[in-house]
């Protein structure tokens, strides 16, 4: 960038220096400073002074030793060298136009250059986004699309993984598939995973099924997707099962689900060192259904359990307070607060918090699988749709958390303490965590 010049009478430059970008302090634009911005100033020394002698610009003085890493193959990302063509425009324009959500207009754009970095701008920097109504059905043919799905993902990607469960007529039961980068993120982040299955269920009877996790940028991860025909314990056991055996063996540290008997059965089953989870959010929804008829559910009898629930730093006030509680609002003889108090090793934060959870308490993750497919499965997206766009979408998510990479290669979170840890977790954890640690 240009740092500072000087013009002639006659407009003709007398001298300018050229510094590097992240040259410079940061100016302080917030009052909190607990919160601070991320930036890309570090203060950066490198720049060339040219200077006009005799009629000619000439270079005076090089300084070309940066104080911060260089990544050329990354310089795609940067503003400056980012820009969406006339033609590109244009051919965006006709696709929404016509009906063409956006997700698969930049995904075509993407295939016809042959990857994203070809390209000189992100999807963010497209506009407009549009959904297209497609059906999902496991109409005639869709086990052998599927299957024909299957052998030309395995042909391309020899560490792709799938499994069929047909019953004794031939038809589709159960489906399950992962590939080498599923399991590399279940490498690296296997400590907490979430499964649900929610998901896609209002319009057909094969509920989508994933195995989520999250990673060092706090971003959704997929861990492996099954199609399932029922949820009794013996589908989540074939499920699980067949999820563990693609992933060698090795069972998650903790996970996540709603409180699904069928799943407690199955996880102890498959999982039995596995430290199982239900989902709070789920259990405290159901207070209004479960005690709204009670006199005193908006005069105190909520907050009341609200407090014993969330507040409580060790079991033994728990169990004081809960008691309390009980005998308060006379709830002896509640069926559902007997259930919760007899699983409570399963949902009340006291008990779990010896356990990493990732700052994970509920399954939103697998059920915001809405916006990890970015629009490109619905609720009525036929079944081979879904396979096809799953690996369209997956691709979207390994180039996000490259950007994510990017952002906490190329820009610097300053620190707000002077305290030698915090500079520690500044320099070894992505932006993203170390806001957490502020």
């Amino acid at each position: 960038m240009t740092q500072r010049s000087k013009r002639e009478d006659d407009e003709s430059v007398r001298y300018v220096t050229l510094g590097c970008a992240h040259g410079g302090k940061t100016r302080k634009r917030i009052t909190n400073i607990s919160k601070p911005c991320s930036t890309t100033k570090t203060d950066c020394k490198v720049r060339i002074n040219v200077v006009l002698a005799d009629g000619v610009l000439s270079i005076a003085t090089v300084y070309n030793a940066h104080n911060y890493g260089l990544s050329p193959q990354n310089a795609r990302f940067f503003r400056c060298n980012r820009a969406i063509d006339d033609s590109v425009k244009r051919q965006l324009d006709i696709n929404d136009k016509a009906g063409i959500c956006m997700a698969k207009s930049f995904n075509a754009l993407v295939v016809e250059v042959g990857g994203f970095d070809k390209l000189s701008f992100i999807e963010k920097d497209a506009k407009n986004y549009i959904d297209k109504a497609r059906y999902l059905r496991l109409g005639k043919g869709g086990v052998d699309a599927l299957h024909s799905y299957f052998e030309r993902m395995q042909y391309k990607n020899d560490g792709f993984y799938s499994s069929m469960d047909l019953d004794d007529g031939g038809r589709l039961k159960n489906v399950f598939w992962a590939d080498a980068r599923n399991r590399a993120a279940y490498d690296n982040f296997r400590d907490v995973g979430t499964f649900d299955t929610t998901y896609l269920t209002n319009r057909h009877g094969m509920p989508f099924a994933p195995f989520v996790g999250v990673n060092h940028h706090g971003q959704s991860i997929l861990l492996g997707v099954g199609l399932i025909s029922s949820e009794n314990i013996e589908t989540f056991v074939w499920l699980f099962d067949t999820w563990l055996k693609y992933m060698d063996g090795r069972a998650p540290k903790a996970i996540i689900t709603d409180q699904d008997r069928a799943m407690k059965n199955a996880i102890a089953i498959v999982f039995p060192n596995t430290r199982h989870r239900y989902c709070l959010w789920h259990i405290m929804r159901k207070l209004s259904e479960k005690l709204g008829s009670h006199v005193e559910f908006k005069y105190g009898l909520k907050s009341a359990l609200q407090r014993c629930v969330y507040d409580s730093q060790t079991s033994d006030e728990f169990e004081k307070s809960w008691e309390v509680f009980i005998d308060i609002y006379n709830l002896k003889e509640n069926a559902w607060l007997q259930s919760l108090y007899s699983e409570r090793m399963y949902w009340v934060p006291v008990y779990l918090k010896n356990i990493f959870w990732a700052r994970m308490s509920t399954t939103q993750r697998s059920e915001s699988m809405n916006a990890f497919f970015d629009g490109d499965v619905h609720s009525r997206t036929t079944l081979k749709e879904i396979v096809d766009q799953f690996d369209n979408a997956l691709r979207k998510k390994v180039e996000n958390e490259i950007v994510a990479d990017f952002h906490s290669f190329n820009c610097i979170v300053p620190c707000i303490s002077h305290l030698p840890v915090e500079k520690k977790f500044q320099a070894v954890y992505t932006n993203y965590k170390f806001k957490e640690v502020q």
